[in-house]
């Protein structure tokens, strides 16, 4: 069998897809694209016989190409994502997929009158040792019934959206570019549906800056089962990345730390806590890649399918509405 070629446009995050890709047998990195001629001469040094170009097109049009990472700026994802499918190419997507509902809407349909391709999104936290065994606890009957649970996506690094691309393009969400993570990691934890969010935000922390968008992001989701959730988006806090999760249920609570997650399973405050000492955060930026190779073979299913992609764009969609319109939204699944 052929090894499947790949090409990869975006050299930032995207350059830690190429571990990714290399680490299957089955592929082979033929191209690279990054609109920067810095970072153009050190794939030529760090990645010697491999394509490299400006021009997304020529991955995208390239008919010996099988497989495309896009790990652009978000504003291109949806045209690079729409002629990457045209192109019959099984595509890996950064997040966000896109950036507009009607995007996704036509990405579902360019999908589904082309079945055999396979399409999935970095959806990273899937991948953590302490959120996978998490998931195990709560598949378990550890936690008893989920009732509440908090996610909040602390991104620390307010000089990336107040002098980088996000501030300069037309439109950047810190849901669709930060929550969407925390949005996905409890719809895999739990398994649940959400049916409807209230969100709001704000623009203080980056106020004065090129930054125009909101900085901060609150949204609370409605479950079908009955539980709730609140997740944010603060990309202006004084503290380093971080990924805070909480969870409540009727017979454990868990709360995430930076070096251990501590898990109560009594009332008794004289009884003692359980350390979880799995890795957090303990995942690379390639390490969904490999299940995405294994889908497109036929070998397993991927760990982020289509579906999953959708299902969290949907709630997320959701979510950046509530904020705009300042009123429940009911989640319209696409």
């Amino acid at each position: 069998m052929e090894k499947l070629r790949v090409g990869i446009i975006g050299l930032g995050v995207g350059e830690g897809h190429i571990t990714g890709y290399r680490r299957h047998c089955d592929c082979e990195v033929v191209a690279l694209c990054d609109l920067s001629d810095e970072k153009l001469t050190m794939a030529e040094e760090k990645y010697p016989g491999v394509k490299l170009t400006r021009k997304a097109d020529d991955i995208l049009d390239n008919p010996e190409i099988n497989v495309v990472s896009i790990a652009s700026f978000d504003n291109y994802h949806y045209e690079q994502v729409e002629k990457g499918i045209r192109n019959n190419k099984h595509l890996f997507v950064e997040k966000p997929l896109c950036l507009y509902e009607w995007q996704a809407e036509q990405i579902r349909a360019l999908l589904r009158d082309r079945p055999g391709l396979h399409l999935s999104s970095n959806l990273i936290l899937r991948m953590c040792p302490r959120f996978r065994l998490l998931k195990e606890m709560i598949q378990e009957g550890t936690f008893g019934q989920l009732f509440y649970v908090e996610g909040d996506y602390n991104y620390g690094r307010l000089g990336k959206i107040a002098e980088g691309w996000r501030g300069k393009i037309d439109f950047y969400s810190v849901v669709y570019g930060g929550a969407v993570h925390m949005v996905d990691l409890l719809l895999w934890l739990t398994g649940d549906t959400v049916e409807e969010v209230v969100a709001y935000g704000n623009h203080i922390a980056s106020a004065g800056t090129a930054f125009r968008y909101n900085d901060f992001a609150v949204s609370l989701l409605r479950f079908r089962s009955g539980m709730l959730a609140k997740v944010s988006a603060n990309f202006g806090c004084v503290m380093p990345h971080y990924h805070s999760l909480t969870l409540y249920g009727t017979r454990a609570t868990f709360i995430n730390g930076p070096q251990q997650g501590m898990l109560f399973t009594s009332r008794d405050p004289n009884s003692s806590q359980q350390a979880i000492t799995a890795d957090y955060p303990g995942v690379h930026k390639g390490d969904l890649i490999y299940s995405f190779v294994q889908s497109i073979l036929g070998e397993a299913p991927a760990l982020v399918t289509k579906e999953d992609v959708f299902r969290t764009m949907s709630v997320c969609f959701a979510i950046e509405a509530a904020m705009e319109q300042q009123r429940a939204v009911s989640v319209r699944y696409i």
